[in-house]
């Protein structure tokens, strides 16, 4: 028995990284009780950048007064993926469904599993996991209105064209008004270094805002979309997602978007324990409580010959399931066990004889 229990606490210090896990339920009564152990779900977690573009009203003069040729009459609008992350999830694994065994017989006092049934704890309090934060995107600033900016003779101009020439005169005294006031020239100097930082700093902003008259105006909005990934076997290439630089995310379907592959890789890597917890032989006496030893696996995404990102972490899937012992849950002996949420590997195990 001493070298069951030793293999038990092997099997304590083992603990898997994983980033992401089901809610934790409240303990549950054993009696009748059934659970089942996780299977691995790779949630990608996809920032995509959204940029609208708005040509300014003055944008067709920007040409004849500003001598400026770079400035696009169309509006548009184009996305980019900025990041993705990816995180672990749990779900019940339908093909891992077991019943723990209550009775006098045995020390199994409490059984808790999360809200879809996962097994988290056995004779203890389940560590408590949250869930991953939702993106926030920054905030925007308030947009300008250039109209704000103008004089009125620019206001009272007869036509749109005496407008633009208007504005680009007073961008132009503008310019000329910073440049004096940076070389100590103005007919009004401020009198210390705080006053100029301010009037410069209200003179680029009657620039920008007569500016965008011409240039337009660009806002980028930053939205998150989840694509969630079951792996059950290796796969070389598989299709993921598809994105598209004028329509976002889009169907897997959808041929307008470009296809982004997954490819998983099986390591081989799995814990080894000194011996089995049943020493190689049957466990004549089961009482139905099981664990997963996961083995560890490489993810990565790509568009075409492009490496979106390569991640390792630990799946269910790639290991195995393994029972424990009923002797550490007899009359002898009291096992209080805490389980990974997301693996259902074992990560705190304490065994006390029952005096």
């Amino acid at each position: 028995m001493k070298s069951k229990i030793k293999n038990m606490l092997c099997l304590a210090a083992l603990a898997f990284g994983t980033t992401a896990a089901a809610q934790t339920g409240n303990g549950l009564s054993v009696e009748g009780a059934s659970y089942y152990l996780p299977k691995t779900a790779l949630r990608f977690a996809v920032l995509v950048e959204k940029t609208t573009y708005k040509p300014g009203d003055f944008a067709s003069y920007a040409s004849r007064f500003l001598k400026r040729n770079d400035i696009s009459l169309e509006p548009s609008t184009t996305y980019r993926i900025v990041n993705m992350k990816l995180t672990s999830e749990a779900l019940p694994d339908t093909a891992k469904f077991y019943t723990a065994k209550a009775d006098a017989k045995h020390s199994i006092r409490s059984l808790s599993r999360d809200e879809n049934g996962v097994l988290v704890a056995v004779n203890a309090k389940p560590r408590t996991v949250e869930k991953p934060k939702a993106f926030v995107p920054a905030p925007k600033p308030e947009p300008i209105n250039p109209r704000d900016f103008m004089t009125q003779e620019i206001l009272s101009a007869g036509s749109t064209a005496k407008m633009a020439e208007l504005c680009v005169q007073e961008i132009y005294d503008i310019r000329e008004n910073k440049g004096l006031l940076n070389k100590g020239q103005a007919d009004f100097m401020p009198k210390d270094g705080e006053q100029l930082r301010i009037m410069l700093r209200n003179l680029d902003n009657q620039e920008n805002a007569l500016m965008q008259m011409f240039e337009g105006t660009t806002v980028k909005d930053t939205t998150e979309a989840i694509v969630m990934y079951v792996p059950t076997r290796e796969v070389d290439k598989q299709l993921l997602f598809r994105f598209s630089k004028y329509l976002g995310m889009t169907d897997n379907d959808d041929l307008g978007g470009n296809p982004y592959f997954i490819k998983v890789e099986d390591l081989h890597n799995m814990p080894r324990l000194n011996g089995n917890t049943d020493d190689g032989k049957k466990d004549k006496d089961n009482v139905g409580i099981y664990v997963n030893l996961p083995g560890k696996i490489r993810v990565t995404v790509s568009n075409g010959n492009k490496l979106m990102g390569a991640f390792e972490l630990y799946a269910t899937q790639f290991g195995k399931t393994e029972s424990l012992s009923g002797e550490l849950f007899s009359k002898k002996y009291t096992t209080s066990l805490v389980l990974n949420p997301t693996t259902g590997s074992i990560e705190k195990i304490q065994t006390e004889t029952i005096k």
